[in-house]
């Protein structure tokens, strides 16, 4: 009773209009956070935005820089050919880089061919061996599904067997024994539950592993990329064979390290007989007359000699397969004079490291 009072005290002083739970959320404050949100993906954006600009420009300025590097090479080339003492130079330059990468194209297509060849064989190996697992794994999983159905045929003919038994006995003298076949009934139904759960679960294993597919094709083994570097690389010492006698090998290294052209191949009439000697060095590397033997040849060799840093390394050494002493090329005479192999691998003739498989 003596708590009325003081409640009325309170309503007159207004203590009871206090909002405890604060004032409750506006909808413009809802925009307000909208509007600081969209602001703030929009800055993000911008930037994003500003930032692909500068990439584009700079790729801009540097394709402006590519494409005036190529047109002063271009005015030069034309200026040069426009004369005959520069133009002569300069069709032999340009023939020596064809030169060199006509040879790498052989080799190239070389490998290609093997590798292609070597990669049939070995995916056949592959599914052949797979095959085999699989062949058995299904022997496996077979004997386990029969042994599976004949333990469920066993427990279900069982099963039946003992109701068929207590089924007989309906005497009340009986009733012990059928006590003991109540048992012996509850124990063959959990065997037959069993037996039957194994039999789904052999049945499961024998469809997985007929919708099991293949596995992927893992590639060339490190043997076979090694045995085709091997190849390419008595490829390339049988193309140098067939130049040992003329400069070409030398020179057309040469024109492909420079970017411009040279005038150190000498007056009309001797760029002419180099572009002639050129045109002879091309057709003498494009014979396919024995070159398989050639290459078989000189392959066995480098299997003999070549060695490789680590076990996953799919070319040898340099150094491992340069020619020992008095290894001299086919045709030459003996003596201090006889032309030696280079160390094609050493020296990069026609760009092997760009052909070689890794």
């Amino acid at each position: 009773m003596a708590a009325a009072p003081v409640m009325k005290a309170l309503r007159q002083l207004g203590f009871l209009k206090l909002n405890f739970r604060g004032d409750a959320d506006h909808p413009e404050d809802h925009r307000v956070l909208a509007l600081f949100r969209k602001r703030a993906e929009l800055k993000k954006a911008y930037g994003g935005l500003q930032e692909e600009i500068y990439r584009l420009k700079d790729r801009v300025k540097q394709q402006e820089g590519a494409t005036q590097r190529v047109q002063e090479m271009l005015s030069t080339l034309e200026t040069r050919l426009a004369a005959p003492e520069s133009g002569y130079p300069a069709l032999v330059f340009y023939q020596l880089r064809r030169f060199w990468q006509s040879g790498r194209q052989l080799i190239e297509q070389f490998v290609s061919d093997l590798a292609r060849q070597q990669e049939e064989r070995e995916r056949r190996a592959h599914l052949a061996e797979h095959n085999r697992r699989q062949f058995v794994r299904r022997q496996s999983v077979e004997s386990e599904l029969r042994a599976a159905e004949t333990r469920a045929a066993d427990a279900r003919a069982q099963l039946a067997g003992l109701q068929q038994q207590r089924a007989r006995l309906t005497r009340f003298w009986h009733y012990f024994k059928r006590r003991n076949l109540d048992h012996s009934i509850a124990t063959a139904r959990v065997g037959m539950s069993g037996a039957d759960v194994a039999l789904a679960n052999a049945r499961a294993a024998a469809e997985a592993l007929e919708q099991e597919a293949p596995p992927e094709f893992p590639g060339l083994s490190v043997e076979a990329r090694r045995a085709i570097n091997l190849a390419a690389i008595a490829c390339a010492e049988v193309l140098c064979a067939r130049l040992v006698k003329t400069p070409l090998v030398t020179l057309a290294r040469e024109a492909t390290a420079r970017r411009e052209v040279s005038d150190e191949y000498g007056s009309q009439a001797e760029c002419e007989a180099l572009m002639a000697e050129i045109a002879r060095g091309l057709a003498k590397i494009q014979v396919r007359t024995n070159i398989a033997q050639e290459v078989t040849v000189r392959t066995d060799r480098l299997k003999q000699i070549a060695r490789y840093r680590n076990p996953g390394d799919t070319s040898p050494t340099t150094d491992s397969i340069g020619f020992a002493e008095g290894d001299i090329l086919a045709g030459e005479r003996l003596g201090a004079s006889a032309a030696r192999m280079p160390n094609v691998l050493g020296e990069d003739t026609w760009d092997l490291f760009r052909v070689l498989l890794r």
